[in-house]
């Protein structure tokens, strides 16, 4: 695997962190989870639970990983976090900027004491500016981005989105710029600081809008193209209280689409308005309520219109498309597998995620300490 003979140590917690190194586990990297003595890790016991009484969203976004409990409060703790620096490649962490120095573990500290060191900060704000301290969740950063405030309809308020769309891509920037001062590793021999955010996840999400902003010509929610405001691209319900998607954008789609439907006077009217009132913004909704979604499907399968249905998550797990990407697990597996196929590199093989602390006693007797010492630090809560 492309990362097998990297070692990170990830003190992250919550879904950014550990979705960021599920990335690098799935691809080989042996990725030790740095846990505090006790239970670890809080999301391990968010319901539904495993029948390991671990959460199933735990295992899915930590398998392939292992597990060592350390109080990084004590000095013992913290001396054998560095003796562990020493033996790895990367370090990602997600507390609020300042608390690593405050432990005695900062960047240039690590960096001394292993100087090939790559140093991931993910943090919700970044290290600079007036925020950077502030405590926050996935719909503070997208609120403060401006991406919430383009997700509903134009007559009512802003829509929660189904995903954690901030944490989740925060976490795929810090994996690639993990990935990246890697390789500039490999040029320079040295490691350095990754600085990674909630917040820019969420903004990097956005360059149609800002570039559309920048233009003079601002998006709004609900009444631009991309948000709902014209017949070509927009949700539409069934007779059975379905919905189905219809992204016609191109003169081509939009025209497919008008002849299926036996409407081919609508074909000037692609970017008519989709509010009350308009005549083919009326009949279009008319006209897809004269059939069920799964009608729907049938009369646009084989029309290259841009016409799909709208699925549940159970429904979309289930349907040929995502069962063709095969990103899904093993029977009785959690999560889903990486959605990337290379030509040469074998698809990731599921395992289990760790119990706390599981490879504590393997990691340390492996940096050389004997199984009493081991042992009388357990039993004093240093691990």
């Amino acid at each position: 695997m492309p990362l097998s003979s990297s070692r990170v140590l990830d003190l992250s917690r919550l879904l950014p962190g550990p979705y960021c190194s599920l990335i690098l586990a799935d691809f080989g990297a042996e990725v030790i989870r740095v846990e505090p003595p006790g239970g670890g890790d809080w999301t391990r016991y968010v319901p539904p639970l495993a029948p390991d009484g671990q959460s199933v969203l735990f295992h899915a976004v930590n398998r392939g990983k292992k597990s060592l409990t350390l109080n990084l409060k004590a000095e013992e703790g913290r001396a054998l976090f560095l003796r562990l620096v020493e033996t790895a490649d990367v370090l990602l962490e997600s507390f609020r900027p300042g608390v690593m120095e405050r432990l005695g573990l900062g960047y240039d500290r690590l960096a001394e004491t292993n100087p090939r060191l790559v140093y991931c900060a993910l943090s919700g704000y970044g290290p600079r500016g007036p925020y950077r301290e502030r405590a926050g969740h996935d719909l503070n950063y997208i609120g403060l981005a401006g991406l919430l405030d383009l997700t509903g309809p134009r007559a009512g308020p802003p829509v929660i989105p189904g995903a954690p769309v901030a944490d989740l891509a925060g976490a795929l920037w810090a994996a690639l710029g993990i990935l990246l001062a890697l390789l500039d590793r490999e040029r320079t021999g040295r490691g350095q600081r990754v600085d990674a955010s909630l917040l820019g996840g969420a903004l990097s999400l956005l360059p149609i809008a800002v570039s559309r902003l920048q233009g003079g010509q601002p998006m709004a929610r609900g009444a631009s193209d991309l948000t709902g405001g014209v017949v070509c691209y927009n949700i539409y319900e069934t007779a059975d209280g379905g919905y189905v998607t219809l992204s016609a954008l191109e003169p081509e789609f939009w025209a497919a689409f008008c002849r299926a439907v036996g409407r081919e006077d609508w074909r000037d009217q692609q970017f008519a308005p989709a509010v009350p009132g308009n005549p083919t913004w009326e009949e279009m909704r008319a006209l897809f309520r004269t059939r069920t979604r799964a009608e729907w499907a049938e009369v646009m399968a084989g029309v290259d219109a841009c016409c799909e249905p709208v699925y549940t998550l159970a429904e979309a797990l289930d349907s040929h498309p995502v069962r063709a990407l095969g990103i899904l697990p093993p029977t009785g597996g959690a999560g889903l597998l990486p959605p990337l196929a290379f030509s040469a590199t074998p698809a990731p093989e599921p395992r289990p995620a760790p119990a706390p602390g599981e490879h504590t006693a393997a990691i340390l007797a492996e940096l050389g300490y004997a199984p009493e010492t081991i042992a009388r630090w357990r039993s004093i809560g240093v691990i």
